[in-house]
């Protein structure tokens, strides 16, 4: 069985039914300047029992597109 990306980040969002916007920051070196970089993007994810709340460290893992956006689910909520 294929797994995806296992990404960690934070609930910023819990409005829509089943899914959430979830902030994931990730660090790294600047090519150049050896300055370390913090890039921030956004992904929404599947949350079939609407239980991670806004707020929330979770655990999202990259699966099948269950919408035009949606192509994430959530694996678990840390705190």
């Amino acid at each position: 069985m294929k797994t995806g990306k296992v990404l960690e980040g934070i609930v910023v969002s819990n409005k829509m039914d089943k899914a959430i916007t979830t902030l994931v920051k990730t660090k790294s070196s600047h090519q150049l300047y050896k300055r370390l970089q913090i890039k921030r993007k956004k992904y929404k994810a599947h949350d079939a029992e609407n239980k991670a709340k806004v707020g929330d460290r979770v655990k999202i893992i990259e699966s099948r597109p269950y919408s035009k956006e949606v192509s994430f689910r959530l694996l678990e909520i840390l705190k």
